[in-house]
């Protein structure tokens, strides 16, 4: 790999903020010299330091082998026995102190507000957890559960790991085809699902997407449906579909969790299809646990008084990572919102983490930079005071967007983590530890206790700092993924082969002098113009800071003379006419950024980027649409259908 100075120049230039001294004393880790302590044992033993973890945890039998095996065949304190349900259940219902304590606010975008408590939430889990076992669900089983934020989405999913039964969450409003596929692909043998969600104001009638994606062959034997709205018509087949409310309400209080081995599998999650056919990523119940316990401690500093909010849409599996399962382990308050955080008005955010003075807020790159095209003068309505840190994690958050965040969202005060993680890793690996370390704008902090990460050539040769590389782990971890469902060959050969004994992440990614990571995007997602390695990080950075701009994404292009060219994908703000002279204006400002290698051979203005419910612009389909081809990989993935075919027309058009 090349080393390529202006083309990371932004790293270079970067400036660094320490964390107020206000944080950092109610902070787990408080100086970068106790992180580096810290980091450097828990690399040098790794057995200790996640026994450690272990013991903050409850366990039904404890054996004391922590570590066995290594990448890609490694299991975590195999033989021990614990529950994820009553680590973030019962030992907070069971606690005086913490019994009464909300566990949730719920909001809904049409405006319903609701609380559970931990003992509320005890009861409904142990009533459910009796409402799968009396349809014949049991340890190993498969349900798909299709539905939104909501608390009953919460107590379905912790009765299934109560149980042992292994869940796949579909993001609501997903299309039948791309539910079908997951309930066919997982053997799933029941559906839990919703009858409809409210989604910008509009009604989504799940039910109806549940029954098209039944049609024909499968192995679900039951659906469950909890009628979130009231008067929507939802049709129910005899014999098959069950009322959720009518079930609870003569199911038994009480239900024993079943004592799992760390190692057994707890959820399978599909991968968003920004890479070709979905994969069916399995995490063990008991090591998602004890790793997403650890990085929602230390990277979020989650404490007993906080009011935290993830906007996370459960399907997604940061929800699982930082709510359901590190949030709740923590035992503090959480909000959950369903529907569009920009719905019914474009201040909903901000009017939410006023009302519950909300303290911690973890969103997506995507709403923040939402959050900046609405403007400043918005967000000075509201009372944002309550807030001392703000996470992020799903795309690069770029330097641009992580200041304005720090500026009107945090007011100066705030500690900002912006984080990298992946479907795979089942958590976030690269976090600042926000007491402890410097924030760079754009960066994704330093490597989480425990994680050996570099960055190579393809080779797997360490490569120098400040060089574009592959970013690799090449220690085993709690939360990573243990299999591709059905697909052991796949799993080993994705993640395993290019470079024995580390995981290939498929990202890019600089090791900046200070230690600090920066990730670029997917290993694609860089470019070589004629020898320049060039990040479209940097490049859509440079275009999103034109006042014009709303968002921008740039992929590679293959040209007979450069090798590769960047071209650009702009949405405009819609006050603005695209017109040559502003395409012409947007590749002079990339090039007085960064350089004249960098100019994007065109811009396209489109009105929608092909997006993932978790916000992620799947760059594949821009390459594929340029190309002029049919789109090859998996589209089922898409948070709007419709946004593709206006794409292709688009870029046809101009």
């Amino acid at each position: 790999m090349m080393d390529a100075p202006n083309g990371v120049d932004f790293i270079q230039k970067s400036k660094s903020f320490r964390p107020p001294s206000s944080y950092v004393e109610q902070s787990y880790i408080t100086s970068a010299d106790m992180y580096s302590e810290i980091y450097r044992a828990s690399i040098e033993d790794p057995v200790a330091f996640w026994s450690d973890i272990a013991d903050e945890l409850d366990w039904v039998h404890r054996e004391q082998t922590v570590i066995e095996g290594s990448l890609p065949d490694f299991r975590f304190f195999p033989g021990s026995q614990i529950n994820v349900s009553l680590n973030c259940v019962d030992r907070h219902a069971n606690n005086p102190l913490r019994r009464n304590k909300v566990a949730f606010f719920f909001e809904g975008e049409n405006g319903e507000t609701r609380s559970l408590t931990y003992l509320q939430l005890h009861r409904n889990v142990q009533k459910f957890a009796n409402v799968l076992h009396n349809f014949g669900l049991a340890k190993g089983d498969v349900v798909s559960v299709y539905m939104q934020n909501l608390p009953e989405t919460y107590i379905v999913l912790l009765a299934c790991l109560r149980m042992g039964i292994i869940y796949n969450t579909v993001f609501a409003g997903f299309s039948p085809e791309a539910l079908r596929e997951r309930i066919v692909t997982s053997n799933a043998k029941a559906v839990i699902c919703s009858n409809g969600s409210y989604r910008r104001g509009k009604v989504l009638a799940l039910k109806e997407t549940v029954d098209a994606a039944l049609q024909g062959e499968h192995a679900v034997r039951h659906v469950i449906v909890f009628n979130r709205i009231a008067d929507l018509a939802t049709p129910m087949v005899q014999g098959r579909d069950y009322d959720y409310t009518e079930l609870m309400r003569t199911a038994p209080a009480t239900c024993d969790a079943v004592p799992l081995d760390c190692n057994d599998p707890g959820l399978l999650i599909f991968t968003s299809g920004t890479s070709g056919k979905p994969k069916g990523i399995v995490h063990a119940g008991g090591g998602f646990l004890l790793g997403t316990y650890a990085y929602s401690k230390y990277q979020l500093d989650l404490r007993d008084e906080d009011v935290y909010w993830n906007t996370a849409d459960i399907g997604w599996l940061t929800a699982h990572i930082f709510v359901l399962v590190g949030g709740l382990a923590l035992g503090v308050t959480n909000v959950i919102y369903e529907g569009a955080i920009d719905h019914p008005h474009q201040g909903r955010l901000y009017e939410i983490v006023e009302r519950y003075q909300i303290n911690k807020l973890f969103s997506a790159p995507t709403a923040f930079r939402m959050l900046m095209k609405y403007g400043e003068a918005l967000a000075q309505t509201y009372d944002l005071s309550s807030i001392r840190l703000i996470a992020s994690v799903g795309e690069p958050l770029n330097p641009e967007a992580w200041n304005w965040v720090y500026r009107v969202v945090g007011g100066g005060h705030a500690v900002i983590n912006n984080t990298w993680g992946q479907t795979e890793t089942g958590g976030t690996p690269l976090a600042s530890l926000p007491g402890a370390t410097a924030m760079k704008p754009g960066s994704c902090g330093v490597p989480f206790f425990g994680h050996s990460l570099d960055v190579v050539d393809h080779e797997g040769r360490p490569v120098k700092d400040g060089t574009p590389g592959l970013l690799i782990i090449r220690t085993p971890f709690p939360t990573l993924a243990r299999d591709v469902f059905g697909n052991r060959n796949r799993y080993l050969q994705n993640y395993f082969e290019q470079i024995p004994g580390a995981y290939i992440t498929g990202d890019s990614a600089i090791r900046d002098h200070d230690g600090h990571y920066w990730v670029l995007g997917r290993v694609d997602d860089v470019i070589n113009v004629a020898g320049h390695r060039i990040s479209t990080m940097e490049m859509e950075s440079s275009l999103i800071q034109h006042e014009s701009v709303v968002e921008a994404a740039v992929v590679a292009q293959p040209d007979a003379i450069k090798g590769t060219v960047p071209v650009a994908f702009v949405t405009i703000d819609n006050r603005v006419l695209p017109d040559d002279g502003l395409a012409k204006a947007l590749q002079l400002k990339v090039i007085e950024d960064i350089g004249s290698f960098a100019k994007p051979e065109r811009i396209h203005f489109v009105s929608v980027m092909p997006k993932t419910r978790s916000g992620k612009i799947m760059r594949r389909m821009l390459r594929e649409v340029l190309e002029g081809s049919v789109i090859q990989g998996d589209i089922t993935g898409l948070e709007d259908s419709d946004a593709l075919t206006m794409l292709i027309s688009e870029v046809q058009d101009s």
